[in-house]
């Protein structure tokens, strides 16, 4: 797999993030990049790169890139996010996040026989308590169709015995960018994780509602939303001492 000059980049940031303390930096290889059960990457593996500021006044900022696929009509190779929020936690151990992603897609432009991938924002509010979490997500301007796009999830992550983990995953996909096409969703997935030292691992199922890709058109297994398993390695800067 071609490693694309933008993924490089916030790699390269990633790697400087261990010279301070402020800073975090996350690389990730996933056998296909998945997003709310459908694949951005046409089933082929992607390499993902973070990078990280927080402050203790709950401020945080950051970067994430990774390479993609949207198939043959479609001209673009790499995601470019940038978000900004505010985070904290309560007395009673109840977390909240609230924040902005704006999506870019820095080398994608429109042609003859291609289409542009447009940029878009989107709003978040999560809250979390224990070992599960609640995340409403809104776009206004949903992957640039100019019409507002929800999606809710939850997901529940269980330590488990022998650095194991489980993760537990659902979401529902709605709105008027939905509704044109009546296909609404529901996302899901379950995941088996585990930590090997500096590194983590996880293995999961992902599968949404959609009947055989009737919203998400397939070519060359872009978009695909078909039940599949997905397998993730990731480690993250500076690496601990213990």
């Amino acid at each position: 797999m071609k490693l694309s000059q933008g993924v490089a980049a916030v790699l390269l940031m990633a790697s400087a993030a261990a010279a301070n303390a402020e800073l975090s930096g996350t690389v990730t290889a996933v056998s296909d990049y998945d997003f709310r059960g459908i694949s951005l990457s046409s089933t082929d593996p992607a390499l993902q790169g973070s990078i990280d500021y927080s402050m203790e006044s709950g401020f945080y900022a950051g970067a994430w890139a990774s390479n993609i696929d949207y198939g043959p009509d479609y001209d673009g190779s790499i995601e470019l996010d940038l978000y900004a929020g505010f985070a904290g936690e309560t007395e009673m151990g109840l977390g909240w996040d609230v924040g902005l992603v704006w999506y870019m897609y820095p080398d994608s432009s429109s042609s003859a026989t291609k289409d542009e991938i447009s940029d878009y924002p989107e709003l978040y509010f999560g809250l979390t308590y224990n070992v599960f979490e609640f995340k409403q997500w809104y776009s206004n301007d949903l992957s640039g169709s100019d019409e507002n796009g929800f999606y809710t999830e939850a997901n529940a992550g269980f330590e488990l015995p022998a650095n194991f983990g489980l993760n537990l995953h659902a979401g529902y996909n709605w709105g008027d960018a939905f509704d044109d096409v009546d296909s609404e969703y529901f996302d899901y997935s379950i995941g088996v994780a585990y930590t090997l030292g500096n590194f983590d691992l996880e293995l999961k199922w992902v599968d949404t509602t959609l009947d055989d890709n009737d919203f998400f058109f397939s070519s060359d297994d872009a978009f695909n939303s078909e039940g599949r398993v997905i397998f993730a390695v990731s480690t993250t800067f500076p690496w601990s001492n213990e």
